[in-house]
C-alpha cells in the first residue's frame, strides 16, 4: 500500500469524527460529490456577508448613503422569501425534455445572481453621487440599487431553495438529515471564509476596488454554481416521458394539501415563532458587546465566530441524533429551551459576570440556533408529500426568511426607539439590547410551549396506531 492510500484510508476515518455528517456519503453517492454539490451553499453564503455586513458598513460610511436608506435596500430580497414555497413547488413540477427538475432553476437563481453583482457597484455610486456621478439624476441610481439587490436577493432564494431540495433528492431518505447538515455547514463555510478574504480585499478601499470585489463575486458565483450543477442531476428520457404524462396540478391544490395535513400548519407557525426569537439577536451582538462591555471591533467580530461555532455545533448534534430516527420536534424543543437561558445570560453579562458570561451566552443561542434550525428543516422534509419535497423546504424556506428578516426589522426599531428616549428617561446604555433579549426569551418560551402539545399529540397518535397492531403481527417502532 502506498502513501497515497494510507492518507486516504487515514482521512477517510477522520472525517465522520470530526464532521458527523460525512457518513452519508456511499459509493454511489461520494463525499467529494456532496462537497461539490454544496458549492451552491458557499455562494449563499459570500451574498450574505457581502450584502447584509460588507456593503452595509461601505454604503453608510465610505458612501455617505442615509442608514434608513441602506436598510429599506438590504430589506428588499426579503420580498422574495415568501416566493420560496412557489419555487419549490416549480422544481417539483417542472417539464424538460432532457428530465431535468432542479438544475433548470438553479441556473436561474445563478443568472438572477450574477445580473444583481453586475449592476450593484455603479448602481451604488450614482446612489452616493460619487465623483462624475454627482450629476445623475437620484432616481437612476435608486431604482437601479434597488433591482440589484431585488435580483441577488431572487437568486440567493431560488439557488438554495432547489439546491436543499436536489441534495435530498440525492441521498435516502434516512440521510436526509445528515446531507442538510452538511449543505449548512457549507454554508458557514461560505460566510467565514468570505468575510476574512473580502475584508482583506476592501482593507484599502476605493470605488475601483470596490467594483472588482463585487463583479468578482458575480464572476464567483456562476463558476462555484456551475461547478456544483456538473453532472448532479442525469438526463433520464424515461423520466421526461413522466414528466410528460405528468398531471399540471396547481400550486393553490399543492399548498393545500401540504397545509391540510395533520400538524403541518402549527409546524410552519412553530418555526416562525422559533426564527424570530432567535433572529432578533443578529444585528445586536455585536454592538451590544462594544457599547455594555467595552469590547474592541476584533474582539466583537469574534462573536459571530463564536456564534457560527455554536451553531455548527447544534448541527453536528442534530445530524447524529436525528439519523437514529428520533423525533425532530423533541430536538427542536430543545433547541429553543437551550436559547433561553443562553439570552438570560447574555443579559446578565452587563450586571454582573460580565464577558465570560457574554460569550457563554452567545455560543448557547448559536447551539440552540443550529439544534431548532436543522430539527425544523429535517420535520419538514419528512412531513413533504410524495414527488413535493421541493414545495415543503420552500415552505420551511419562505417562513423562516421572512421571520428571520422581521425580526431584525423588529430588534432594530425597539432598539432605536429605547435609545431616543434614554436621554429623557435616564436609562442604562445596556437597557435597549437587554429588553430586546428579553422580548426573546420571551418569544422562545412561547416555542416551547407551542411545542408540547404538538409533541404530545403525535405521541398519542404513535400510541393508538401501536394499540390497533394485531398481536399476532408484532412490528417493531423505532
Amino acid at each position: 500500500m502506498n502513501l497515497r492510500d494510507i492518507a486516504l484510508r487515514r482521512l477517510a476515518t477522520l472525517t465522520p469524527k470530526y464532521l458527523p455528517f460525512a457518513d452519508v456519503a456511499t459509493d454511489e453517492m461520494p463525499l467529494s460529490r456532496l462537497l461539490r454539490l454544496s458549492l451552491f451553499q458557499v455562494t449563499v453564503g459570500m451574498a450574505l456577508v457581502l450584502l447584509i455586513g460588507t456593503l452595509n458598513r461601505v454604503m453608510i460610511v465610505e458612501l455617505s448613503v442615509p442608514a434608513t436608506l441602506v436598510a429599506g435596500m438590504l430589506a428588499l430580497p426579503l420580498l422574495f422569501a415568501p416566493f420560496r414555497t412557489f419555487i419549490g413547488f416549480k422544481s417539483d413540477t417542472h417539464k424538460s425534455a432532457l428530465g431535468w427538475k432542479r438544475a433548470p432553476y438553479i441556473w436561474k437563481g445563478t443568472l438572477y445572481q450574477f445580473g444583481g453583482f453586475a449592476i450593484m457597484p455603479f448602481a451604488l455610486l450614482v446612489l452616493s453621487g460619487y465623483g462624475e456621478a454627482i450629476d445623475a439624476p437620484r432616481w437612476i441610481g435608486l431604482s437601479a440599487a434597488a433591482l440589484a439587490f431585488l435580483l441577488v436577493g431572487a437568486g440567493v432564494h431560488m439557488v438554495q431553495t432547489v439546491g436543499l431540495a436536489l441534495a435530498t433528492d440525492l441521498v435516502k431518505d434516512e440521510d436526509h438529515p445528515k446531507v442538510v447538515g452538511l449543505m449548512y455547514v457549507m454554508l458557514l463555510v461560505g460566510m467565514v471564509v468570505s468575510a476574512v478574504i473580502y475584508g482583506a480585499l476592501l482593507a484599502n478601499y476605493s470605488p475601483g476596488r470596490l467594483i472588482q470585489v463585487i463583479q468578482g463575486t458575480a464572476v464567483v458565483t456562476v463558476a462555484l454554481n456551475l461547478t456544483a450543477m456538473w453532472k448532479q442531476e442525469a438526463r433520464d428520457r424515461a423520466r421526461a416521458r413522466e414528466m410528460e404524462t405528468a398531471s399540471n396540478e396547481r400550486f393553490s391544490v399543492a399548498w393545500r394539501s401540504l397545509t391540510g395535513q395533520p400538524g403541518a400548519k402549527p409546524l410552519l407557525v412553530l418555526i416562525g415563532l422559533g426564527t424570530f426569537g432567535f433572529g432578533m439577536a443578529d444585528v445586536l451582538l455585536e454592538p451590544y458587546g462594544g457599547q455594555t462591555l467595552g469590547f474592541s471591533v476584533a474582539q466583537t467580530t469574534l462573536l459571530t465566530a463564536i456564534f457560527a461555532t455554536g451553531t455548527l455545533i447544534g448541527f453536528a448534534i442534530a445530524s447524529r441524533v436525528l439519523a437514529t430516527g428520533r423525533a425532530p420536534l423533541h430536538l427542536a424543543t430543545v433547541g429553543a429551551a437551550i436559547g433561553v437561558p443562553g439570552f438570560l445570560a447574555i443579559i446578565l453579562s452587563s450586571m454582573a459576570v460580565g464577558p465570560t458570561l457574554f460569550v457563554a451566552g452567545t455560543l448557547a443561542v448559536g447551539v440552540g440556533a443550529g439544534l431548532f434550525g436543522h430539527a425544523t428543516l429535517t420535520a419538514t422534509i419528512r412531513n413533504a408529500l410524495t414527488g413535493r419535497i421541493g414545495l415543503s423546504i420552500g415552505a420551511w424556506g419562505a417562513v423562516q426568511a421572512t421571520c428571520a428578516g422581521l425580526g431584525v426589522l423588529m430588534a432594530g426599531i425597539v432598539r432605536d426607539v429605547l435609545v431616543g428616549l434614554s436621554g429623557s428617561m435616564g436609562i442604562h446604555a445596556q437597557t435597549p439590547y437587554n429588553v430586546v433579549f428579553g422580548i426573546e426569551v420571551v418569544l422562545l418560551i412561547i416555542t416551547v410551549l407551542v411545542a408540547l402539545p404538538m409533541i404530545m399529540r403525535r405521541g398519542t397518535g404513535q400510541n393508538a396506531q401501536l394499540k390497533n397492531v394485531p398481536q399476532s403481527n408484532p412490528v417493531e417502532v423505532s
